[in-house]
């Protein structure tokens, strides 16, 4: 399954609003047992973009982006064809 890390630079920041507003608002994220406001959420989101702790992948096969822990072990058993982070 080849994925690519897109570094945040790399989008406008009218797109990178839109990915991080379309990973919040997505039906199955948690953010515990109490809910917090989508601003709170989308800072949050974008600060652990902004210092590496999270990343923006897209994946070719499904044309899809989604955000991941940087540490996640998912992205370390698959081929992402770019390992550049910043």
């Amino acid at each position: 399954m080849p994925i690519h890390i897109i570094p945040i630079n790399k989008l406008s920041a009218g797109a990178l609003k839109g990915v991080i507003e379309e990973f919040i608002t997505r039906s199955g994220t948690d953010y515990g047992t109490v809910e917090a406001p989508l601003d709170t959420k989308f800072r949050q989101v974008k600060n652990q973009l902004k210092n590496g702790t999270a990343v923006l992948v897209f994946d070719d096969q499904t044309e899809t982006t989604n955000i991941f822990l940087a540490y996640d072990p998912v992205l370390k058993e698959i081929d992402t064809g770019n390992t550049d982070r910043h």
